[in-house]
C-alpha cells in the first residue's frame, strides 16, 4: 500500500538518547571511548575567573569541538560550528543536546588565545603517553622528517626587504671599523621577501624547480612500531631541518619517557655534527650522506671527498699528493678552509678537472667533525645491511605518509591562522587527532571481544531463574 508522509508536521519530542543516533563504528564514537579529559578542568583553572563573570564554555566541550574538527578535516572554526549544527555525531561528541545552543565560532579563537600554546603541547604529550601505555609506542626506532606548511597569506602581501635599506636607515658609528669593499660585496645579502600580514612566515620551497612560497616548517618524528607521532615542532620555513635533529631527539625521549636506539632521516640531516653527536650518544644513525661534487652539465670537477684528511695531524692532501695549507675559519664558523699553493696547481696534471681556468689554486672546506662524516660515507658506500635498508624503506612510508595524510585529510597543507604560535597549535591538534584515531583503532578489537563475551553470557543468566523456579 502506498503511503505518504506529512512533511509539515514538527516533532515535539525525540525518543531515546542522542547517542543511539550515532553509529557504533563512527570515528568520533571510537575516539570517545579512549579520550580521557578529566584532568583538563584543573589544568586550565588559572585561565578563568572563578569568582565572577559570565559562565564559560565547558573547557572539555571546547577541546572536543577542536579535536572533532581536525579529525574530520574541518580546520576553520566558522565551518566547524556550521557543521556542528547539523552533524549529530559531532554534537554528541562535544556533549551538546539537540535543544542546546552551540557556542559562537569566535569563542574557540578566544579559548586558544587564553590557554596558550603550552597547554596544547601538554594535550599532545598526554595522548602520546596514552599510546605508550596501550603498547603502540616502543620508543626504540624513530623516523624524522620535515615538511612545509603554506602560510595563510596572499601573494599581494609580499614585499621585498633590502639589506641596503636597513644599512642606510641605521648608519654605523663613526668609530666603527671600516669593512673593505671586496669583503663587503662578498657578504652582501640578497633581497628577501616577507609578508606584511604574517612577518613570521619565510620564503621556502621543497623543490628546486618550484618557486618560493611563504611557509612554516614542521619537524615531525614518528615511532616505527605503529606510526604514532611522538614529536612535532614548527619553525620558520628557512630553518634547516638538519640543525634541529639533536633537539628533536631530546623532545622525543621527553614525550615518550623511553630511550631511543635508532634514528632514520633523509639526506637533509646528513651533517657531520649530527653524525658525530649520534655516535657519541650511542644512537644508530640511518641517514644517507649527501652527494658531493658539482652536478652541473659538462663539468668534471674533482669533489672535495677525493682530498685526504688526516684529523690527527690536521693535514689535507689533494689527489695529486700535494698538501693544502690551513687558511682560517669559515664565515659560518662550521669548519676551516684549506688552500693549495698556486705553484702546485699551476703544474698539476689534474688542473683542468680540479679548478676553473680563472682560479689560481684549489680551496676546500673541511667542516667540524669531518671524520664522522667520512665514516658514514664509507659505511653507505660499502652498502647498508638488510636491516638498515628495511628501516629506511619504512622511514619513507611512515613519516612521509604521516605528512601526506595530515595535509590531505586533516587540513595541514595550509596554515589556518597567522603567526608561528597559531601554526604550532594547529600542528599539535592535528597530530593529537591522528594519534587518537590510531589509539581508537587499536583498542576497538578488544572492546568488540568484550561485548561479544557479554552477549554470549547474557542468555545463560536470563534462563537460570525460570528453570530454578520450575524445579
Amino acid at each position: 500500500m502506498q503511503t505518504r508522509r506529512e512533511w509539515g508536521q514538527a516533532e515535539l519530542f525525540v525518543a531515546g538518547p542522542l547517542s543511539e543516533l550515532v553509529p557504533a563504528d563512527h570515528v568520533l564514537r571510537r575516539i570517545d571511548s579512549v579520550l580521557d579529559l578529566e584532568w583538563l578542568h584543573a589544568e586550565v583553572r588559572d585561565a578563568y575567573c572563578q569568582q565572577n563573570g559570565r559562565p564559560s564554555i565547558d573547557p572539555e566541550s571546547a577541546l572536543r569541538l577542536m579535536l572533532a574538527g581536525f579529525v574530520e578535516g574541518i580546520v576553520h572554526d566558522r565551518a566547524l560550528m556550521r557543521r556542528a549544527q547539523t552533524d549529530l555525531a559531532l554534537r554528541w561528541f562535544a556533549g551538546y543536546r539537540l535543544d542546546e545552543r552551540l557556542p559562537d565560532h569566535s569563542t574557540l579563537t578566544t579559548i586558544r588565545q587564553r590557554w596558550g600554546a603550552a597547554r596544547f603541547k601538554l594535550i599532545f604529550r598526554r595522548v602520546v603517553l596514552e599510546c605508550v601505555k596501550a603498547g603502540l609506542v616502543k620508543g626504540e626506532i624513530a623516523h624524522v622528517d620535515a615538511t612545509l606548511i603554506r602560510a595563510d597569506v596572499s601573494w599581494e602581501s609580499l614585499t621585498t626587504r633590502h639589506a641596503e635599506a636597513v644599512i642606510v636607515a641605521n648608519p654605523a658609528p663613526a668609530d666603527a671599523p671600516q669593512t673593505p669593499p671586496a669583503e663587503s660585496s662578498a657578504k652582501a645579502l640578497k633581497p628577501k621577501k616577507r609578508s606584511t600580514t604574517d612577518p613570521e612566515a619565510s620564503m621556502a620551497t621543497s623543490n628546486r624547480g618550484h618557486h618560493l612560497e611563504p611557509c612554516y616548517k614542521q619537524h615531525t618524528a614518528v615511532d616505527d612500531y605503529a606510526g604514532v607521532i611522538v614529536d612535532v615542532a614548527v619553525q620558520t620555513g628557512e630553518a634547516n631541518e638538519g640543525k634541529q635533529l639533536l633537539d628533536q631527539i631530546a623532545r622525543i625521549e621527553e614525550n615518550t619517557g623511553l630511550s631511543l636506539r635508532t634514528i632514520t632521516a633523509d639526506a637533509g640531516y646528513a651533517h657531520a655534527a649530527n653524525y658525530a653527536a649520534l655516535e657519541e650518544a650511542g644512537y644508530a644513525a640511518i641517514i644517507p650522506p649527501q652527494r658531493s661534487g658539482m652536478r652541473q652539465p659538462g663539468t668534471q670537477r674533482i669533489p672535495a671527498r677525493r682530498f685526504k684528511y688526516d684529523a690527527h695531524n690536521d693535514r689535507v692532501t689533494c689527489p695529486a699528493g700535494k698538501p693544502l695549507e690551513r687558511k682560517g675559519r669559515a664565515t659560518t664558523d662550521n669548519g676551516n678552509y684549506y688552500r693549495a699553493r698556486a705553484c702546485d696547481c699551476q703544474a698539476c696534471p689534474l688542473r683542468e678537472r680540479c679548478i676553473p681556468d680563472t682560479a689560481k689554486a684549489r680551496t676546500i672546506l673541511i667542516v667540524d667533525d669531518y671524520p664522522a662524516l667520512l665514516r658514514a660515507r664509507r659505511k653507505h658506500d660499502r652498502g647498508w645491511d638488510e636491516t638498515a635498508r628495511e628501516l629506511y624503506r619504512r622511514h619513507r612510508w611512515h613519516v612521509e605518509g604521516v605528512h601526506g595524510r595530515a595535509k590531505t585529510h586533516h587540513g595541514l597543507r595550509r596554515a589556518v591562522r597567522r603567526g608561528l604560535e597559531n601554526t604550532q597549535i594547529q600542528s599539535w591538534l592535528t597530530a593529537t587527532a591522528m594519534n587518537l584515531k590510531k589509539l581508537a583503532a587499536h583498542t576497538a578489537p578488544a572492546r568488540l571481544l568484550t561485548a561479544l563475551i557479554r552477549l554470549w553470557n547474557r542468555p545463560q543468566t536470563l534462563h537460570a531463574t525460570p528453570l530454578a523456579s520450575a524445579a
